[in-house]
């Protein structure tokens, strides 16, 4: 979305009607938020994100036809001038689901069994791009991934392009710091570490900053 527009368009995915209803009723309810679509299963989630063009797509993960991993990996390589966020919806916190689904290019999870209210919320974070995973969360996410033994991730070769700041602040973002956490342990202000991040996010490619945190598992950052 960008500066001037004043809504942020959803696509709300999920097997069960009742959930997509509430989820819709719930959205459509905010100001700044509006349901520009719904779909009951994977494959017409890609067709509607190709159509509609939304800013965020709120995914469920166990669907019939196209699961939500594979339908959140083929809308993230949509060639489009804007590709839409995939927020995860999940039963389970932290799943082997949600790892696949972030693998896959999803930009963070909200979980089904909390606050309907909390995912009005995640919404705003992933449309603006900014981290949703909590610190804590991300830690366990790094865990994760370096206690099992997962495909090989995608390093990209414009990691070199990084300067040895940004090499840094990459590391501290797969510690799981936050914005906060990084202008207080740099001793910049936090305009400085918004530069920062903003400006590794366009050298790596990457859409926010739970990319970032994949990444620099791929590069051996996390066990730094």
């Amino acid at each position: 979305m960008t500066a001037a527009a004043a809504v942020t368009t959803v696509l709300v995915v999920d097997d069960q009607a009742l959930l997509r209803t509430a989820f819709s009723s719930l959205i459509n309810a905010e100001e700044d938020l509006r349901v520009v679509g719904e779909a009951a299963d994977g494959a017409q989630a890609v067709e509607l994100a190709v159509e509609l063009q939304p800013d965020v797509v709120l995914m469920d993960v166990r669907m019939p036809v196209l699961d939500g991993i594979e339908a959140t990996r083929r809308i993230t390589a949509l060639p489009q001038p804007s590709v839409p966020r995939v927020l995860i919806l999940t039963t389970f916190d932290l799943d082997e689901y949600v790892f696949e689904a972030l693998r896959a290019g999803a930009s963070g999870f909200a979980l089904k069994s909390r606050p309907l209210e909390e995912l009005l919320t995640a919404v705003r974070v992933v449309a603006a791009g900014e981290a949703l995973l909590a610190p804590s969360v991300t830690r366990r996410l790094i865990g994760h991934f370096a206690s099992r033994a997962l495909s090989p991730l995608r390093v990209p070769e414009s990691l070199h392009e990084l300067t040895e700041r940004e090499r840094e602040v990459l590391e501290l973002i797969a510690r799981g710091l936050s914005n906060a956490e990084l202008a207080e342990r740099l001793h910049v202000s936090m305009p400085t570490v918004k530069t920062h991040v903003s400006r590794i996010l366009s050298k790596l490619g990457a859409r926010d900053r739970t990319q970032l945190v994949v990444i620099a598992y791929a590069a051996g950052f996390a066990g730094a």
